[in-house]
């Protein structure tokens, strides 16, 4: 079995024909914004709001830290 064959903590991300790990992973995605794709992509399915404002504040981080200084 494939690693990417099993999720770990649920299956919400296993609607997507292609996993947010693998395309993040694929494109080179940096941390900052593949959390927020994560977070962003998953919140109807597992973490509601909660998830939204998670990848709000990636945002805000990335911000601060790109354009702020």
């Amino acid at each position: 079995m494939k690693a990417t064959d099993k999720q770990e903590g649920g299956s919400h991300y296993k609607n997507y024909p292609i996993e947010p790990v693998e395309f993040i992973y694929r494109n080179r995605i940096p941390f900052i914004e593949a959390n927020v794709l994560k977070y962003l992509l998953r919140h109807e399915s597992k973490g509601g709001k909660d998830d939204l404002l998670k990848a709000k504040h990636y945002i805000d981080l990335l911000i601060q830290f790109k354009y702020e200084n």
